[in-house]
């Protein structure tokens, strides 16, 4: 990168025929910090306005749960079930617009990744596979995680019905768009994982029935919404919050998945990387990365995640065509007004853990507040 030269993700870009100012987005991260009813806060508002006003030029909203039944992964997740979600929703999206950036909702079902439902004691999941690892502290969870029951075909009606509902509700919010949320281990990648579908219907087997559940909630989401000016984007992973190892079979599996997704009528691919750097997670069977053969697959816009405030990582990402916008999770909460700051050639703060301590609420998480022109 030339030093002299402006960073090339400052650069404006079209992302499904909409202009967005600049190639950085904010990363979907759960922030526990709704009301116990899952209604969205005037401090979550001022949370992601924040993001806007510093800059970014895309902000993607925590994953926020589809249904009454079994989509609820955390206690105080937003949801996007009622009309008072609706309603409070609202000024999220006025004030990530008002500071100049576009507002996509990320909508997520938990699955058998469940540790706090309201609705629910029990869990659900593609089969009755425990799931891997331990339940997230700074989540409020504790153990290991239950056995979920195996989803039935009404069980899978419900959540792609939720999920479709949702959609409206977020585009009822100001939404510029939808997220659909099939990475890090919830339910659609449970589906997706071969250790976790153990399906022996058109749902479980190869890869092509793995992926079905996710293309079935975007056609179903499409066709609902045909608004060309409404994004329907999808986010996947190798890696998940409780198996930081796993990785797909390869290049020619990748592919399956992305252009599956694509001619279900998915506007973007969001691949992350889960808290591991993007080249840690990136490198497939051929040498190639991962973002790059979703690029190649789909011809879609793609966004890359994991370790993009390595300010060089970033900027070659970008001049190589591994993807055309970038997003940041731990470096957007140490640095809200990283473009700005980018711009401006200031330095960067570094990310501290006790920001997700001992919650990974919006109090232990400051610094946007520097940004927050209500206070």
């Amino acid at each position: 990168m030339n030093a002299l030269a402006p960073h090339p993700a400052l650069e404006p870009v079209t992302l499904a025929g909409a202009k967005l100012a600049n190639r950085l987005a904010v990363a979907p991260m759960t922030r526990v910090s709704a009301r116990e009813d899952g209604t969205p806060t005037e401090a979550m508002a001022r949370y992601y306005s924040a993001f806007a006003s510093g800059g970014f030029g895309l902000v993607i909203t925590e994953g926020t749960y589809t249904d009454t039944q079994y989509s609820q992964g955390y206690f105080f997740q937003p949801g996007i079930v009622s009309a008072a979600h609706v309603r409070a929703w609202r000024p999220v999206a006025e004030g990530v617009h008002a500071g100049g950036a576009r507002a996509v909702m990320q909508l997520m079902h938990a699955g058998a990744l469940s540790q706090g439902n309201r609705f629910r004691s029990d869990t659900v999941g593609p089969s009755a596979v425990p799931p891997k690892g331990q339940m997230m502290p700074e989540y409020g969870g504790s153990g290991p995680w239950p056995t979920p029951r195996a989803m039935s075909a009404d069980d899978i009606e419900t959540a792609v019905q939720g999920f479709v509902a949702a959609a409206v509700n977020a585009r009822e919010a100001g939404f510029d768009g939808v997220e659909v949320h099939a990475a890090n281990g919830y339910l659609l990648d449970q589906f997706l994982t071969d250790y976790t579908n153990l399906r022996t219907d058109s749902y479980g087997g190869p890869v092509s029935h793995r992926i079905r559940l996710t293309s079935q909630v975007v056609e179903r989401i499409r066709a609902r919404i045909p608004d060309e000016d409404f994004w329907v984007g999808v986010r996947l992973s190798q890696t998940k919050v409780n198996d930081f190892h796993h990785r797909w079979a390869g290049a020619e599996e990748a592919a399956v998945v992305f252009t599956t997704l694509a001619e279900a009528g998915a506007d973007y691919l969001h691949i992350a990387s889960e808290g591991r750097d993007w080249i840690d997670t990136a490198r497939l069977d051929n040498g190639d990365t991962i973002t790059a053969v979703a690029k190649k697959a789909t011809g879609l816009p793609v966004i890359a995640n994991g370790g993009m405030h390595n300010l060089d990582q970033a900027a070659r990402l970008l001049e190589e065509g591994h993807a055309d916008v970038l997003s940041l999770g731990r470096g957007a909460l140490a640095n809200p007004d990283l473009p700005n700051r980018v711009a401006g050639g200031d330095r960067l703060e570094e990310f501290d853990h006790a920001m997700l301590q001992p919650r990974a609420s919006l109090d232990n998480a400051e610094q946007w507040r520097r940004l927050d022109t209500s206070a």
